[in-house]
């Protein structure tokens, strides 16, 4: 007797060494057709390891509606399957590839910064960030740096990503967008400015007014008097001079 649920295919996850195989001849076909490809390389188990890289990681396993997909995400990054990504402003473009030979194209846009947000983050750290050096290596206080992760801080939130891939996949975030989403991780491990122009800063300029602002707050006070200055007569009586 047939039963229902026989007629329907069994889907199976292909195995690592499967998708390395059609990673390879993908990469390839595009080759050959003269395209440049930047894939994600991962070597190891650890997908990033700078303070920006894991900063984005960390910031996406925040977003609990994406749980079950992000483990497979990490699976298809690590196995090398994001065959080529490219970070522009507002938008990060991949081919990921996937069961089939054709690599699936992703896009995801994040939505721009309002200038009030920028300028209320340029306020907030203009006293603690000291150069281009400090911020690219994350050298910065602790504070500044939930400046960054934190609510209304500039790592995006999921309400600010939209994205969309090729695949069948019916789910909100497909195990392909993830794993170009971790692919930006590993690459900011690389580049951590890429960062800015995904959020459509200007990195020079974000740095400059950081400092124009720090300054600003300090010539304000110029004028002010500090209760740590010692007049002469106090002087006289600490040191026994008359």
């Amino acid at each position: 007797m047939s039963r229902y649920w026989s007629e329907f295919p069994r889907y199976e996850q292909p195995d690592a060494g499967e998708l390395k195989r059609k990673s390879a001849d993908s990469k390839k076909k595009a080759q050959a057709k003269g395209k440049v490809l930047e894939p994600v390389t991962i070597k190891g188990r650890i997908i990033a390891a700078t303070w920006w890289g894991k900063a984005w990681c960390d910031n996406l396993e925040q977003y609990a509606d994406y749980e079950s997909r992000l483990g497979r995400g990490k699976r298809y990054v690590r196995n090398g399957s994001v065959i080529d990504l490219k970070i522009q402003k507002g938008k990060i473009l991949a081919r990921v590839q996937g069961t089939r030979k054709t690599p699936y194209k992703v896009e995801i846009r994040i939505s721009p910064l309002s200038e009030e947000r920028c300028q209320d983050i340029l306020e907030r750290c203009g006293r603690k960030l000291e150069n281009l050096e400090a911020l690219t290596g994350g050298n910065f206080p602790d504070d500044m740096k939930e400046l960054f992760r934190g609510k209304d801080g500039l790592f995006p939130e999921p309400q600010e990503i939209s994205f969309n891939c090729s695949c069948p996949d019916w789910a909100l975030m497909c195990k392909h967008v993830a794993a170009a989403l971790y692919g930006v991780g590993a690459r900011l491990d690389e580049n951590p400015l890429l960062f800015f122009e995904l959020r459509g800063i200007d990195v020079g300029r974000f740095i400059d007014v950081a400092l124009e602002n720090r300054v600003e707050a300090m010539l304000s006070n110029a004028d002010k008097k500090s209760v740590r200055i010692m007049e002469n007569t106090d002087l006289g009586k600490l040191f026994g001079v008359l």
